[in-house]
């Protein structure tokens, strides 16, 4: 269905308010493609500004949850469907698991019965966290999940997001949907809800308040920058080699959590910030959380099928987003 490239193409993200998804919105709009965003509304940080004038730009207001709400976004004439809409954040995984799973897996299943309905392509945005306490790093694309018991909340993004997979796969296999999965391992950049663990001590170091280090520090992720990440989902969507594949998109480099929070200290530069403050996250949330130790994605395939490497170390990609947070102070005002 794919058009010739000189006419772009006709896309929908769901999930496009967000943060992942706005970037991939603007670069799309760059390439020349017409974007739909389908979502609820514009997210805590409004990313809609960036590209609202844009007459290649539309929205729909979309509830993944509903049938209908899809079915009237993903019509015939849509070439290509990126799935980002999702619930994520640890506060929503114990505190509302059930959201979790209505959204990330009925949305999903909603989302990819309307694209075999009209033969759009689909790429899947899922998660390193599918690979849950793995201890056998680095996680190739095919290596076991090992996950907690079902009574511990925190496993609900976990499972929401492999039952997501799954359907891909299963679709793929039954009706030839043209599906790809990327998954992600620690985005962050610039316009991220001040929320997660990066983004909030970036946040909090301007406001010259002590940014959250939890339980040890010792933790390790493999922090991606939005443009690497941004630049994987496109690749993916476009290669017919990965119809059917799914993909690592993530820095290899592994970083504790106590090195990147004192890198934004660091960075940031605030007289009155020169540590972290800890916190107990079973103080903070109990037995319904359990944390991942280390997190390293083998980024071999995506290098391979589709070219895919990382551009932007953790200390640049920190300095980026300081800076442009630095120059927007609504955002960490928030």
């Amino acid at each position: 269905m794919t058009p010739p490239p000189e006419q772009g193409r006709n896309v929908v993200i769901t999930g496009g308010f967000g943060f992942v998804g706005s970037h991939l919105a603007e670069q799309l709009l760059a390439r020349g493609d017409r974007v739909t965003i389908a979502d609820l509304a514009p997210n805590t940080v409004d990313t809609s500004m960036l590209f609202r004038e844009d007459p290649r730009f539309s929205f729909v207001r979309t509830d993944v949850t509903d049938p209908d709400s899809v079915d009237a976004v993903v019509t015939a004439d849509v070439d290509m469907v990126f799935h980002l809409s999702a619930v994520v954040g640890i506060t929503h995984y114990v505190n509302d698991p059930l959201r979790v799973l209505d959204v990330n897996v009925n949305g999903t299943r909603n989302v990819l019965e309307a694209c075999r309905r009209t033969g759009s392509r689909v790429l899947l945005t899922s998660t390193s966290e599918v690979f849950g306490k793995n201890p056998s790093t680095p996680f190739a694309e095919d290596d076991d999940r090992v996950l907690g018991t079902t009574r511990t909340a925190r496993w609900s993004y976990s499972t929401s997001k492999a039952m997501a997979e799954h359907m891909a796969f299963a679709m793929h296999d039954a009706y030839g949907l043209p599906i790809s999965i990327v998954r992600y391992f620690n985005v962050y950049g610039p316009r991220q809800n001040p929320y997660f663990v990066l983004s909030q001590s970036v946040a909090r170091c301007l406001r010259g308040e002590r940014p959250y280090l939890y339980d040890s520090g010792e933790q390790t992720r493999c922090f991606t920058f939005v443009d690497d990440a941004v630049r994987g989902t496109i690749m993916a969507s476009e290669d017919p080699r990965a119809i059917g594949e799914a993909f690592n998109i993530g820095s290899m480099v592994e970083s504790t959590m106590s090195e990147v929070v004192d890198l934004v200290i660091d960075t940031v530069g605030h007289p009155a910030v020169t540590s972290a403050e800890p916190v107990d996250t079973r103080e903070l949330y109990g037995s319904k959380y359990e944390d991942i130790p280390r997190r390293i994605p083998d980024t071999a395939k995506a290098a391979e099928v589709l070219g895919w490497h990382l551009e932007t170390d953790v200390v640049e990609g920190v300095r980026r987003t300081v800076e442009w947070a630095r120059a927007n102070p609504w955002y960490w005002q928030i």
